[in-house]
């Protein structure tokens, strides 16, 4: 952003200027924006976050599925109306309610859970204590560098080798996992932050990443059944609504929505008891986000156990059973989503 503004630019064009930015942040740039207009800099801005472009349109269009289907001056903006637009439809509430809600017993735990990364010679999390029952979404909120995402790989295999002390126990078994095979092997999925870095491989077909963490039950004498592999893959493109002309197509030519359901969807053919989310809906729009919210309530009322983790505050209050604020490398509280408020969770996220 520094860098364009040194142009001394007349038009700027922001893409997703906030997705990896926390609500301080994003404040400030919005404020920035503001600024430029007074002084004559016309400003595009390209955003999923509704209540962001509220606040600083003058004029916005929607586009979808590649064509303009509305413009709208400001006096007839509202969060209401551009969802209409966006996907095609009313959405009353973008997170919707789970018809029943039957929260078990503990089927994850850990204690005094320390990580420390060599890397950068820094304790990340010091004595992190927390629970997961069976059939409930527990949100993890806190600010970015919390250490939300070193804790989700520390469980998950701990690929990038930390050092992890503590105990973790699945279904009231210790569990140590070498890998994130064996965690995988274990009934545990990760869908990761970074789907283009690290969920997809971008110049295979969608076909080829649904099934990547499933070959072996597609496998016989070391052969892949061809067939098979484009039934599972067809079945889990019509169930998560992935809009592509074939399966064949290259990952790179969806849209970051239909991305983010081929990871999914890979990650659901490996039929996991427990479910890690990290931050499962930056940057996509808000259908594909009210699509991900009704597949979470459907997988937590079959018994699949959820761990979201999410920089988006209404998205923490309005999916999540019960949630906890890491800060400083500790759980700085803990609250159900009944008693949850910003407020509250932003209060404890600056504590420490």
């Amino acid at each position: 952003i520094a860098k364009a503004l040194s142009k001394n630019v007349r038009i700027l064009i922001l893409d997703e200027p906030t997705s990896s930015l926390n609500e301080d942040d994003s404040e400030n740039l919005l404020n920035l924006i503001l600024e430029l207009k007074k002084q004559g800099v016309t400003c595009i801005m390209i955003s999923h976050k509704l209540k962001e472009v509220l606040a600083i349109a003058d004029k916005v269009t929607v586009l979808r599925d590649g064509k303009t289907v509305a413009s709208l001056d400001r006096s007839e903006l509202s969060e209401e109306v551009i969802i209409k637009h966006m996907v095609g439809r009313e959405i009353k509430n973008i997170y919707p309610k789970r018809e029943h809600v039957a929260i078990g017993d503990v089927t994850f735990e850990v204690k005094d859970w320390k990580v420390y990364d060599y890397n950068v010679s820094r304790q990340l999390l010091n004595g992190i204590n927390l629970t997961l029952r069976k059939g409930e979404i527990l949100g993890l909120a806190g600010l970015m560098g919390a250490g939300r995402t070193e804790f989700a790989l520390s469980v998950f295999g701990n690929p990038r080798k930390y050092k992890v002390e503590g105990v973790a126990l699945k279904d009231g078994h210790i569990i140590n996992y070498a890998k994130p095979k064996d965690a995988i092997s274990d009934g545990f999925a990760y869908v990761s932050e970074d789907r283009k870095g690290d969920g997809l491989i971008l110049d295979q077909d969608i076909k080829q990443n649904i099934t990547l963490s499933s070959l072996k039950s597609l496998t016989k004498n070391f052969v892949i059944d061809k067939n098979k592999e484009i039934i599972e893959s067809e079945q889990y493109r019509k169930n998560l609504h992935i809009k592509t002309p074939s399966i064949d197509v290259k990952v790179s030519s969806l849209s970051g929505g239909n991305q983010q359901k081929v990871s999914l969807a890979k990650w659901m053919m490996t039929r996991p008891d427990i479910l890690i989310l990290d931050e499962p809906t930056r940057g996509i729009d808000v259908g594909a986000k009210y699509e991900i919210y009704t597949l979470m309530n459907q997988l937590v009322e079959q018994g699949m156990s959820i761990i979201m983790i999410s920089s988006e505050l209404p998205e923490v209050l309005g999916m999540s059973d019960r949630i906890c604020v890491v800060s400083g490398g500790v759980i700085a509280g803990e609250m159900s989503a009944e008693e949850a408020t910003q407020e509250k969770i932003m209060k404890l996220c600056t504590e420490n």
